[in-house]
């Protein structure tokens, strides 16, 4: 097992910790937050608490790092625990600029430790066969990307929450959500050349924006076509269009709590055929990765070059945001 301490213990630390203290391949030894109220939480669920990032640093006994943090912390916390040889899992954004990414990335190859981030969407087990088909080439050559990904949980979180924050959130639902949708566009079509995306303030009070949608162009050819809301309920899908069939998955429930998908493939003459996959835990599958390849039993499926592919399109993103141009993607 790897013995992991958990960071952060907002809405989302809250959600991984009993998730980790289900698993064969995780051990949870402590959970670090300063917040003094994070305290009972860490004893409601019978783990050690510590106050400072610096304590959990120091500890033996925590081999790795599961960051659950605010954003702009993220790249920093990455170097700090590459330097005293832990292993990382970081939450998304793995940081906010292809400068932080890189830096990360070589702090962690310099000190040999693992570095995994919270796409939890590439362990979906029918967004891994929707891959799988794609690089295939079973319905030949990716030609676009179209993909939602929406949801009204902020709605009811407090004003001054570091989420709702420019500094933290910049373009308003694209850390939420659609930095997942450009993941998986990334995974289908590698890196990205250019960027064209607008953030409204329509549906909500959200002062950072509620509607975000983006149109990306890659290197290698292909469009996506992504949405991001924060003022509507929840709803997942993913498609990828080829030269010779298509695939879209649907889902039934926030990653969250999932509740199952629906798979559809069609080949160009064939009627579209339907699968539907029952609930699974793709956030523990990609903790359980992490795990693995921190131990050395397996390589981590998302590859160093797409987490620094993914971080370079969403900075692009955030300037287009901004400037109401088309933006250039660096790399």
């Amino acid at each position: 097992m790897l013995d992991v301490a958990v960071v952060g213990l907002g809405w989302w630390g809250r959600v991984i910790v009993p998730l980790v203290q289900t698993s064969d391949a995780l051990r949870l030894v402590c959970v670090a937050d300063p917040d003094p109220a994070s305290a009972a939480f860490a004893a409601q669920h019978s783990v050690r608490h510590v106050g400072d990032y610096a304590s959990v640093l120091a500890d033996p006994a925590a081999r790795a790092v599961i960051l659950c943090t605010p954003h702009t912390l993220h790249c920093e916390q990455i170097v700090a625990a590459a330097e005293a040889g832990k292993h990382v899992f970081c939450e998304k954004p793995l940081s906010l600029t292809r400068d932080e990414v890189l830096r990360a990335v070589a702090a962690c190859e310099a000190h040999g430790v693992a570095l995994a981030v919270g796409h939890e969407r590439r362990f979906e087990p029918p967004v891994i066969e929707a891959m799988r088909l794609v690089r295939s080439g079973a319905l030949g050559r990716p030609l676009q990307v179209e993909a939602n990904f929406s949801q009204d949980k902020f709605l009811g979180m407090a004003a001054d929450n570091w989420r709702m924050s420019e500094r933290e959130a910049p373009a308003g639902p694209l850390t939420a959500t659609g930095i997942h949708l450009l993941d998986l566009s990334v995974g289908v079509f590698g890196e990205a050349e250019q960027v064209f995306a607008s953030v409204r303030q329509l549906g909500s009070g959200l002062a950072n924006g509620d509607t975000l949608a983006m149109l990306v162009t890659f290197r290698g050819g292909g469009h996506a076509l992504i949405s991001a809301i924060l003022a509507t309920p929840f709803v997942g899908r993913f498609a990828v269009y080829c030269s010779a069939g298509w695939v879209e998955v649907r889902d039934r429930a926030h990653p969250e709590a999932p509740k199952g998908w629906t798979l559809t493939v069609c080949r160009r003459g064939e009627d579209p055929v339907v699968t539907e996959y029952a609930p699974a835990q793709a956030v523990l599958a990609n903790l359980e990765a992490f795990a693995a390849a921190a131990q050395g039993r397996a390589p981590y499926p998302v590859s160093r070059a797409d987490m620094v592919a993914n971080i370079s399109v969403f900075e692009a993103v955030v300037r287009a945001t901004r400037s109401g141009r088309v933006e250039a993607v660096e790399g």
